[in-house]
């Protein structure tokens, strides 16, 4: 029973590291469609012309690239915290389905934590209890603010166990996580 000391290792820096590239790259993908769409639009159109349907795709794409700039460059304020489980709720609500006159049920799991500086930070998702059923009232957790992740203090009981860097679900003999090659904090 303890918090892991692998949350040192650089495995956690390349992820965050490769995932602040992806969203540069994604973003200069979308400039690159947005681009050629109002390219295209201008040369297929009846309505707009090139050379204003360029500009109206540079002016997108150039919002895109200075988003994705800082998307990956934007730090977290926040500090790492411990806490504790203090409650988890379930809440039934129904909604309508598209083109059909009936309801369907949906679930929302909601587990609550107390940080040691007293405010309540919530853990919710929707039709999905294996959060909601990982953790337990009483149970001590750290975040982890540059993962934006948590990590329970006892695992000694748990038969699974989540990846602090992706949230990729692994059986708790697991060392490594597979989905992204970062270690189980464990």
């Amino acid at each position: 029973m303890a918090y892991s000391n692998k949350i040192h290792d650089q495995a956690f820096d390349k992820y965050l590291q490769n995932s602040k590239n992806w969203k540069f790259q994604f973003s200069l993908i979308l400039a690159a469609l947005a681009i050629t769409g109002f390219w295209m639009y201008g040369a297929f159109s009846d309505e707009m012309d090139n050379p204003e349907a360029l500009q109206i795709g540079l002016v997108i794409a150039l919002m895109f690239i200075v988003i994705g700039f800082f998307s990956g460059r934007s730090k977290s304020a926040t500090r790492d915290w411990d806490g504790v489980v203090i409650d988890k709720k379930i809440k039934k609500t129904y909604k309508d389905i598209k083109y059909q006159r009936t309801k369907a049920e949906h679930y929302s799991f909601t587990v609550f934590i107390k940080s040691e500086t007293g405010k309540v930070h919530e853990i919710w998702s929707e039709n999905d209890d294996t959060v909601y059923n990982y953790y337990k009232i009483g149970d001590k957790v750290r975040y982890h603010s540059r993962l934006k992740s948590y990590e329970k203090f006892d695992k000694s009981g748990d038969e699974i166990i989540f990846c602090n860097a992706c949230a990729f679900l692994h059986d708790i003999e697991e060392d490594v996580c597979l989905n992204c090659g970062c270690p189980l904090l464990k």
